[in-house]
């Protein structure tokens, strides 16, 4: 949740739960973050980069696409199925 911290716009959304896994031969559970939405809203985005500069995963990116646009300003928050969208046309 690097992004979600850094961001200076608050524009990045995640909701995530908790869940206490217990490997094979470990002594004790650990506990691990289960995402339950990503949501960006393009409206609010100033694109500093620094959500993609921040985050361990590389699970953002820079792209090259214009499809950002819409015709009204709720269509411009996206959810991870329509991010991974965007991660397919990519080169």
């Amino acid at each position: 949740m690097l992004c979600v911290r850094e961001c200076p716009d608050w524009f990045i959304e995640v909701d995530s739960h908790t869940v206490e896994v217990t490997e094979p031969g470990a002594r004790r559970p650990r506990t691990v973050a289960v995402l339950d939405a990503f949501t960006i809203d393009w409206g609010l985005c100033m694109f500093c980069g620094i959500c993609v500069e921040v985050c361990p995963f590389d699970a953002l990116s820079w792209s090259t696409e214009t499809g950002y646009s819409a015709p009204a300003s709720a269509d411009l928050e996206h959810g991870i199925e329509r991010l991974e969208q965007f991660g397919l046309t990519q080169d």
